[in-house]
């Protein structure tokens, strides 16, 4: 592939996929693609070509341990292009190493504490009140395409960005159409790209704002954070960087509503959830949300390039190689999870977790490594909207096409998830 270092892969003790490339069976498999080879070859890793390049494919905790130590990889060069500029851009936290990526990281860190979570959070909650009060008026609502709305409009007051109704609309649907081509080829990514570059000319211009003191956004708010920060360097960031950083973080956070769809999903498929959280048992709710995130396909799998050889298991992986590491095949593994395809909340009772078996957004250390810093938000506003959903509000889930493919990256319930005839709750509010 154009733009990418030569180098020797590790082989020799990984079994091979068969095939001269495989590149158009990852787009026709899409999550079920290494999970399913890993079944085949029984191995938790094989050797496959994507893109023309031998990749090295691995799933499990052990194999986690081993791809987020930091400083082994980079992420450079170790996604498709377009998926890279979509997801995060080049210029991110997540393309740089060394001390660049803990000044970057530990800036983005700073912008998720606890007292910054639940900000963001209250700011949700009142969104989704005001959408419920309009909602018995309605004859069906998307809940998916609200909650997209609903995440924006909360994120960008969180951040320090005043919009309009008319911006936040325009936004919602731009930060959609970014999150849903990250994973395509064809029309849909290109047209995602072309959102991006429109988006990433409106956050410069804010950066731009702040910097000229045009906008004075709260002195804490994200906004202001980004664009005063200064690099590892001692310099400002670039405004290209700090409006892709700002993006970072305003994008993921309306992707969250994939989750709550899946969560709504779930309360729907397996009713004597929704009484335990409806009845207030928030120590269930808690397990049910890391189920989710769990059990509904999110992220497929994350790329590294190693920076330097190293032996795992008598593997040689050598300066360079292509390792994708399989988040969907990991956490359905088998030897994990014994029984990975049942629905099962109180699987995480008592289980303490090692940062390396549970990996919907990564493993490893969120300061040191790669791991995505809003994962902890991510929780925190699935969780709130749940008890939004199964306390303050009733409703009807009518027949509809509530398949989850896994074939489409990023996936979601087909039909968005509609609900109907909304009304309030009888006695219960939050």
């Amino acid at each position: 592939m154009a733009g990418h270092p030569r180098h020797t892969d590790a082989v020799a003790a990984a079994p091979r996929a068969a095939g001269l490339d495989l590149s158009l069976a990852f787009l026709a498999e899409g999550y079920e693609f290494m999970p399913r080879r890993h079944a085949a070859l029984g191995s938790d890793m094989f050797t496959a070509r994507l893109m023309l390049r031998r990749a090295l494919c691995v799933r499990g905790e052990d194999a986690a341990r081993m791809f987020y130590q930091p400083g082994r990889f980079t992420r450079r060069h170790a996604l498709p292009v377009p998926t890279l500029a979509l997801l995060q851009d080049f210029g991110s936290v997540m393309t740089l190493d060394g001390e660049a990526h803990r000044k970057r990281k530990a800036m983005l860190m700073s912008l998720f504490g606890p007292q910054e979570r639940q900000r963001l959070v209250g700011l949700a909650a009142a969104e989704w009140r005001t959408q419920f009060a309009r909602w018995p008026s309605l004859p069906r609502v998307v809940v998916h395409d609200a909650a997209q709305e609903v995440l924006c409009r909360a994120v960008c007051r969180w951040a320090g960005i005043p919009v309009s109704t008319e911006e936040a609309a325009r936004r919602t649907k731009e930060f959609a159409q970014m999150i849903a081509g990250a994973g395509s080829a064809g029309p849909r990514n290109w047209r995602a790209l072309l959102v991006r570059t429109r988006t990433e000319q409106w956050a410069r211009a804010l950066i731009d704002a702040v910097r000229a003191g045009q906008a004075q956004p709260p002195f804490d708010s994200p906004l202001n954070v980004i664009a005063r920060h200064r690099d590892a360097d001692g310099e400002l960031m670039s405004r290209k960087h700090a409006g892709v950083e700002l993006i970072n973080l305003l994008r993921p956070t309306v992707a969250v509503a994939r989750y709550i769809a899946f969560a709504l999903l779930a309360l729907h498929d397996y009713p004597h959830c929704r009484a335990r959280i409806g009845a207030g048992d928030d120590d269930y709710l808690g397990w049910f949300v890391q189920e989710v995130r769990r059990f509904y396909p999110f992220i497929p799998a994350m790329g590294g390039r190693a920076l330097h050889g190293f032996d795992w298991h008598g593997l040689q992986v050598k300066k360079g190689t292509w390792v994708l590491f399989d988040l969907y095949g990991t956490n359905h593994h088998p030897a994990l999870w014994g029984d990975p395809e049942v629905f099962r909340p109180e699987r995480f009772e008592r289980r303490p977790g090692s940062g390396f078996d549970f990996v919907p957004h990564g493993g490893g250390d969120h300061y040191s490594g790669h791991r995505c810093p809003g994962e902890f938000v991510t929780g925190d506003l699935v969780k709130s909207a749940l008890q939004l959903f199964a306390r303050a509000i009733a409703y009807d889930v009518p027949p509809q096409d509530l398949t989850v493919g896994l074939r489409r990256i990023p996936t979601l319930p087909a039909s968005g998830f509609v609900i109907a005839n909304v009304r309030p709750a009888d006695s219960r509010t939050v």
